[in-house]
C-alpha cells in the first residue's frame, strides 16, 4: 500500500532514541517532517541529518518537528545523535513497520548484491496528521532547503 497525498499518516508506535514510545499523533497540531534514511553514521545519511540539524530552528519557527526514521537500534541512534549534535527525534524502525506503511522499504541493488532497505524519502504531514507532500528517492544535496521552502510556501496559504 502506498500512502497518497491527503491520506492520514499511519499512526504506529515506535521506540524513540531515548527509549520512549512515540506515535505520529503525539505531534497533532504541528507539522511533521518525517524523513526515512538507510543507516546511521554513513556519509549520505550523516550529511542529510546535519542539514536537518542546521535548519532545525527554521523548521521550528514554522511550527514543524523533524523526525528521522531508520532500522538502526536505539543505541546506534543515540551515538549518531550525540556525535552530530542532532536536536530532533530519531525513531527505531527495526521491524520496518513504518517504512513498509509508507512504502519506502524496497529491494535495493548495490555492487551486484540485492537486499531490502530504506529508500531515502521525506514526507510532510500537516497539523491534522495528513500527508501533504512527499519526496521519494531523495538526493541529499539541497533536499532540506527544498523541504523547508515547501513548508514555508504551504504555511503562507
Amino acid at each position: 500500500m502506498t500512502i497518497e497525498i491527503g491520506q492520514k499518516a499511519p499512526d504506529l508506535e515506535l521506540k524513540g532514541d531515548h527509549g520512549e514510545t512515540v506515535k505520529l499523533s503525539d505531534y497533532k497540531g504541528k507539522y511533521i517532517v518525517l524523513y526515512f534514511y538507510p543507516k546511521d553514521m554513513t556519509p549520505g545519511c550523516t550529511t542529510e541529518a546535519c542539514d536537518f540539524r542546521d535548519s532545525h530552528e527554521s523548521f521550528a519557527e514554522l511550527d514543524a518537528v523533524i523526525i528521522g526514521v531508520s532500522p538502526d537500534s536505539q543505541e546506534k541512534h543515540g551515538k549518531f545523535k550525540e556525535k552530530h549534535n542532532l536536536p530532533f527525534l530519531l525513531l527505531v524502525d527495526d521491524e520496518h513497520k513504518l517504512a513498509e506503511a509508507f512504502d519506502v522499504w524496497k529491494l535495493k541493488k548495490n555492487f551486484g548484491k540485492e537486499y531490502m532497505g530504506i529508500e531515502r524519502s521525506t514526507f510532510l504531514i500537516d497539523k491534522e496528521g495528513r500527508v501533504i507532500k512527499e519526496w521519494r528517492k531523495v538526493k541529499v544535496k539541497d533536499h532540506v532547503a527544498e523541504a523547508l521552502q515547501t513548508l514555508k510556501d504551504m504555511s503562507e496559504k
